[in-house]
């Protein structure tokens, strides 16, 4: 018997983490694929494939070549597109699929969070008065703060901003997390930092930053997240390789 063949989209720390659980299977033949949008991703447990599909019609394209049985989507919870392309794709094939998301953060007191559907609208809600701003949403959307010149930025990604952006006081640091407390705290302070931008990514990774905020009573600017794509979502691993097993199941592969 051949072993079932898993695509997990990935890009994650649980991606990798769910890989890793997997990998030891021998009834499973798992792949991850990753966007390519780090210039240095880590390695990863499985295989791995780099770049995009060509849509969803792509995607559907190499779910039925490839013989793929179960689709995971563990991407970024901000890559809408892919997720609702994986969902598109899995629909179009009749393979099952699910996305494996951490859940969002909630405010808790305390906080002084000012939610905003994306980065653009972040952007205007700082204001026109010259703030000092943490912007911790990545490298791909930071060029939306060039309409917002008179802000001085402190702006952290995991690889360089490409074009460098065109206002006048910005600085750049380059790291990934996990950040600690205390790190956070400094950060902001040497910085005289009084607001933040970024974006409910969810987990412990990069929590920090939101407790430090707290402590310092820093305006947090909260881009929040776009509906789902509609698969059923886990939010654990460990509920997600629950949820293959079930899938992967003798009565689910009978019909039952």
């Amino acid at each position: 018997m051949g072993k079932t063949r898993i695509l997990i989209l990935g890009g994650t720390t649980e991606a990798r983490r769910l890989a890793a659980a997997l990998a030891v299977r021998p009834d499973l033949d798992v792949t991850i694929s990753l966007a390519g949008r780090t210039a240095d991703p880590l390695p990863q447990p499985v295989p791995f494939r780099t770049g995009g599909f060509g849509g969803a019609e792509g995607l559907a394209g190499y779910l039925q070549e490839e013989q793929i049985s179960v689709l995971i989507d563990a991407t970024h919870p901000f890559a809408a597109r892919i997720s609702h392309n994986a969902a598109e794709a899995a629909a179009a094939c009749g393979v099952p699929a699910f996305a494996l998301c951490r859940a969002p953060w909630q405010p808790v007191e305390g906080d002084g969070w000012v939610p905003v559907s994306d980065v653009s609208a972040a952007v205007s809600a700082l204001g026109p008065s010259p703030r000092r701003v943490f912007l911790a949403i990545g490298r791909q959307e930071a060029h939306f703060v060039n309409d917002a010149p008179m802000h001085y930025y402190l702006v952290r990604s995991v690889d360089p901003v490409e074009p460098p952006l065109v206002v006048p006081d910005v600085a750049y640091i380059r790291d990934l997390g996990p950040f600690r407390l205390d790190d956070e705290l400094e950060l902001m302070r040497s910085h005289r930092i009084d607001a933040l931008v970024t974006k409910n990514s969810g987990g412990s990774a990069t929590y920090a930053k939101i407790e430090a905020a707290r402590q310092l009573g820093i305006e947090v600017i909260m881009v929040e997240r776009a509906p789902d794509a509609g698969l059923p979502v886990k939010t654990t691993v460990e509920a997600a390789l629950s949820h293959l097993d079930h899938l992967l199941s003798p009565a689910i592969k009978r019909g039952v």
